[in-house]
Formats: C-alpha cells, sequence, structure tokens
C-alpha cells in the first residue's frame, strides 16, 4: 500500500516541478520560434517516411537463387513481421527510386540447426519478392 502512495506522491513533485519550469521559461520562447521545424521537434515529412521505408526493408536477401531472380528482374528483401506489400511498394519506390510491377510475399520458418549437441533453431523471417518493370534495375549488391 506505501508503494502506491508513494507513486501518487511522486507525481505530484513532478507537477509541481513542471509547473515551477513553466514559469521560468517565457524568455526562452523566442529562441524557440525562429528555429527550424526540425529542430522543435515538428514532423518533417520527408525524414519520417524514409525512416519507415528503412524499417520496413531491413536489408536485401543475396543469395544463388536471388541472383538467378535477378536476371529476370525480380529483387529479394527481408522485411519487417508487420510489412504488406503496399508498405514494400512504397519503401523500395521511395528508396530506390523504381515503381515496382509486383511485390511477392512469404514467411520463411526458420531451420533447426545443431551446435555440437546442443539443438538450435534459426529466426523465422519475412521475405519480399519485388518484380521491376523490364528495363529497370536496382543496384542491392553494393553494401554487401
Amino acid at each position: 500500500m506505501v508503494g502506491l502512495l508513494d507513486r501518487w506522491s511522486k507525481k505530484k513533485q513532478k507537477e509541481q516541478l513542471q509547473k515551477k519550469v513553466r514559469q521560468d521559461v517565457p524568455a526562452e520562447k523566442s529562441v524557440v520560434k525562429d528555429a527550424p521545424a526540425s529542430a522543435k521537434g515538428g514532423k518533417d515529412k520527408s525524414v519520417k517516411t524514409h525512416s519507415i521505408a528503412y524499417k520496413v526493408l531491413v536489408h536485401p536477401l543475396v543469395t544463388e537463387k536471388s541472383a538467378v531472380a535477378e536476371s529476370l528482374n525480380k529483387y529479394c528483401f527481408i522485411v519487417s513481421g508487420s510489412a504488406t506489400k503496399i508498405q514494400v511498394k512504397k519503401a523500395v519506390e521511395e528508396i530506390y527510386g523504381v515503381k515496382p510491377l509486383a511485390v511477392n510475399m512469404a514467411n520463411v520458418q526458420g531451420r533447426r540447426v545443431r551446435f555440437g549437441r546442443n539443438m538450435g533453431r534459426r529466426s523465422d523471417f519475412k521475405k519480399a519478392t519485388v518484380t521491376l518493370p523490364k528495363g529497370k534495375s536496382i543496384s542491392i549488391h553494393e553494401g554487401v
């Protein structure tokens, strides 16, 4: 019971501190008004969309099978588990500047592996195969 009362009293102390700080701040407000939107903590849409795009596309999947698929204008990416086809399509368009024709998704189950006598399991992941129009290509091997 005492722990609950401590929480409320700490909350009241915080609120009182914030009220005192707000009363002392008016001179600093004029400085904040002249700052750009990103410095004020405002929403800068270009930064927000790119950060979401990079969260959707985790990294390109570079395997022998995906290298063969690149000759057919199909590129494979590992994407976040909650990503949808529409989000992947927008992310590829923002990052690489190419509008995909189609996006196929697959949930890949992690394989069972063995480390000496111990059995383990690789993590599950979500894979997206992006089909680009003819004549368009992206370079995903630069950072690999």
